[in-house]
């Protein structure tokens, strides 16, 4: 929601540096790549529910205090430190879906989960960009936490622990404290969990392990690389079309930000087609493997996925550049946003099916890969507009787009299984 009123936030603290003033949008994505990596391991040791409940009441303070931000450097930290808060549904939000879905029913869930952190930035601009045209850019983060106290309220009520190790301690504590220790002789009361859940422990492996899959997990690195590559071109788009629909089309700020629904529309239509399928296309190739199913089953929509983000990219440059009727570049926008979401839910599915018991901390390590990228996209992204203009400057996202892309279903299909089997960690 920032994005639209990044030209009144340069007004009032007087920023006159292109980056400085992006800065201040992707710095909260900056600490998405900090916070599961300690968000993560702490909802193994008090559970998901509570970190993720005490993480939203972090966010919501610090996003207030953007609001009230005197200076450029709060309003940076400040965001920072929310962004910390926010990041939490990152890691723990797939290890939910890991513990209450068994895989045939995974993808559909994985499918929904998995649009929101793409089409809260898409809607967030739209809002946004009325806010700040009729108000002022402060209400941008006052009105976002007035939503957030409603939805935590709901959690409160809904939300319920999932975490078998968690709830099993908490099972057996209650039979610890109802055992009469006169009547009956001494007996341990145990889970299979219990040999190793002190908290040094657990923070010592759980903070490791995201570094460890990464460095020796070549599903993590090849697919959390182009991961990564979504998310930093989700972000590049999102704080460009300002710059595409107010700079060559001369549009005002509200009506610049209805082309975030554009992307949005790729999203929520690729995203619908995929929950409707995925789980169907899972049981078909898992009955044409004897009843296994395998990880691999979930790729298949990642080809189309991979095809359509390249066409995307190229429409929106080319388009813009030659100035040609606004609709173009939307239909541009929808292409993209379409082939992110489709490579991206199969990713997750994919990761989460590989590494089931250590879901948290998988998740966690591309989501530190992706959010530094969607962090580090924005900064360049104007400096490579004004020098090779939008032409240029969407062929080369698009080339890499396409390299990166293309051959990474192809490979997990054929050589997925012999990848995992040597695998320490995956299933």
């Amino acid at each position: 929601m920032v994005a639209p009123a990044t030209d009144q936030v340069a007004s009032a603290f007087g920023i006159n540096n292109d980056v400085v003033l992006a800065l201040t949008t992707s710095i909260f994505v900056l600490a998405f790549a900090m916070g599961p990596l300690f968000l993560g391991p702490l909802s193994e040791i008090y559970g998901r529910s509570r970190v993720l409940q005490l993480s939203n009441l972090w966010y919501l303070a610090w996003n207030i205090g953007c609001g009230f931000a005197q200076s450029e450097s709060q309003l940076l930290a400040f965001r920072f430190l929310a962004g910390l808060g926010g990041s939490a549904v990152l890691s723990i939000g797939g290890g939910f879906l890991s513990d209450c879905w068994v895989p045939e029913e995974r993808g559909q869930a994985v499918a929904i989960v998995a649009l929101a952190p793409l089409l809260g930035p898409v809607v967030g601009p739209i809002t946004g960009a009325w806010i700040a045209e009729f108000s002022t850019w402060r209400w941008v983060f006052w009105s976002t936490s007035i939503v957030d106290v409603v939805i935590h309220i709901i959690g409160v009520f809904v939300l319920q622990e999932t975490y078998e190790p968690v709830l099993l301690e908490r099972k057996a504590e209650r039979i610890r404290k109802s055992m009469d220790a006169e009547k009956s002789p001494h007996r341990a009361i145990c889970t299979v969990f219990s040999q190793d859940r002190s908290w040094q422990t657990i923070m010592a492996k759980s903070l490791s392990r995201p570094f460890a899959l990464f460095a020796h997990e070549p599903i993590v690195q090849l697919l959390g690389v182009y991961m990564a590559y979504l998310y930093g071109l989700l972000y590049l788009f999102l704080t460009t079309i300002p710059s595409i629909f107010q700079g060559v089309y001369q549009q005002s700020t509200g009506i610049a930000g209805l082309h975030y629904i554009a992307l949005g529309i790729g999203l929520v239509g690729a995203c619908q087609l995929n929950a409707k399928t995925t789980d169907k296309v899972y049981v078909y190739f898992k009955s044409k493997n004897g009843g296994v199913g395998k990880p691999e089953f979930r790729l298949p929509a990642m080809v189309p996925g991979s095809l359509l983000l390249p066409i995307g990219c190229l429409i929106v440059g080319w388009t813009s550049e030659a100035h040609t009727h606004w609709i173009a570049p939307d239909i541009g926008m929808a292409l993209v946003g379409a082939g992110i979401i489709l490579s991206f839910q199969c990713i997750q599915t994919y990761i989460l099916e590989c590494f089931p018991l250590h879901a948290a901390s998988a998740i966690a390590a591309v989501a530190f890969l992706r959010s530094l990228a969607g962090f580090g996209f924005p900064l360049f992204a104007p400096a490579m507009y004004d020098a090779l203009g939008f032409g240029k400057g969407d062929t080369i996202l698009a080339v890499v787009a396409f390299v990166l892309g293309c051959p990474a279903p192809w490979i997990f299909w054929h050589y997925g299984e012999r990848i995992r089997n040597s695998s320490r960690y995956a299933r």
